[in-house]
């Protein structure tokens, strides 16, 4: 019941959900058991459930990273990140754990050393002064390739994001 049905009844009007499309991400935040962030991507809705859970959004063809750790009382289950970009209607997507509907995975890694691997080359190019959320999707893609390669991927440079914002100007 939304809107004014609700009001009728005597009840409160329920807050706006998100905009159509919207690619929602559950997080979690149970410290040291359950810990899952955004780690860079611009949300375009925010609904927080309670203290330790809440639901972001972000709309087609944005960018962001989640990352996803958990633990029991013998230590790590799992250490994830994702840099995945947000899908529009029709568009062909994977799914992941607490992304709805999903979307297109650029990069994908588990274990603890390959996720602070990843977390460092994002703060190599923050310092750039670079979002990363602006990033070349190519470029988190050739990080996935290097790093399932086992090898060091090329550092972003200030060069690439200028080439990759001519060619984002021309694609549009």
């Amino acid at each position: 019941m939304t809107g004014y049905a609700a009001l009728r009844i005597g009840g409160r009007r329920f807050p706006d959900g998100p905009a159509a499309f919207t690619t929602l991400v559950e997080l979690t935040w149970i410290e040291k058991r359950i810990e899952n962030w955004i780690r860079f991507g611009h949300q375009s809705y925010e609904q927080k459930l309670d203290r330790r859970h809440r639901i972001v959004g972000f709309a087609p063809g944005t960018i962001f990273c989640l990352v996803r750790w958990a633990a029991n009382d013998y230590g790590t289950i799992i250490s994830r990140l994702d840099i995945v970009r947000a899908i529009d209607r029709g568009e062909p997507y994977q799914t992941l754990p607490f992304v709805r509907p999903g979307g297109e995975i650029l990069l994908k890694v588990e274990s603890w050393p390959k996720v602070e691997d990843v977390l460092r080359h994002v703060d190599g190019i923050e310092a750039l002064d670079i979002d990363p959320a602006d990033a070349d999707p190519d470029h988190w893609r050739h990080v996935a390739h290097w790093m399932n390669a086992g090898e060091a991927p090329r550092p972003y440079t200030a060069e690439r994001h200028k080439a990759w914002l001519r060619r984002r100007e021309i694609e549009q």
